[in-house]
């Protein structure tokens, strides 16, 4: 079996302790491997098939710093038949208009390379009102709000991951 590379950027350590929730849920690191972008090359993504990218929206809408600096060396990779999954933390309520444009952002940015998305989530059950993660009325990845919805966050990664466990074929 194809081993899957979560790959996070952190600056508070949500999306890091996400990410270790979404791997455990995935079957632990004899599945998936955890890389935080801030020790990883841009090679380090192309040495997987499967892939699950992990990103904060970081002030207004932005990326967060260690996946803005690797933004433009995403171009140098080959996404083509790799699988990517996206999640990321934000805040629907103080951050409406903008809820998860990280995940919008990367997401455009990959697909553009070749690479298919997998795990669209539901949009159903948040607050907000704009946002570059959505694609037909679902986000593009797991949208998980820590400050107003920290409740739901278990079982949204529970369904999300078992949705991506049959997405992905384990």
């Amino acid at each position: 079996m194809a081993k899957i590379g979560i790959f996070f950027g952190t600056q508070t350590g949500n999306t890091e302790n996400l990410a270790e929730q979404i791997q455990q849920a995935l079957g632990g690191d004899a599945v998936a491997d955890l890389k935080d972008v801030a020790d990883a090359e841009p090679s380090d993504l192309a040495d997987y098939e499967f892939l699950v990218i992990g990103c904060p929206t970081w002030n207004i809408g932005e990326l967060q710093s260690d996946w803005e600096g690797l933004y433009d060396q995403l171009d140098d990779i080959d996404f083509s038949g790799k699988k990517v999954a996206y999640f990321g933390p934000g805040d629907q309520i103080g951050y409406a208009e903008n809820f998860q444009d990280a995940l919008g952002i990367l997401e455009e940015k990959i697909s553009s390379l070749g690479g298919k998305t997998v795990g669209y989530w539901p949009a159903d059950g948040y607050d907000f009102s704009e946002s570059k993660a959505l694609r037909n009325g679902k986000f593009v990845g797991l949208a998980l709000d820590e400050d107003n919805q920290s409740e739901l966050t278990d079982g949204r990664i529970a369904t999300w991951t078992s949705q991506l466990k049959q997405e992905l074929g384990l």
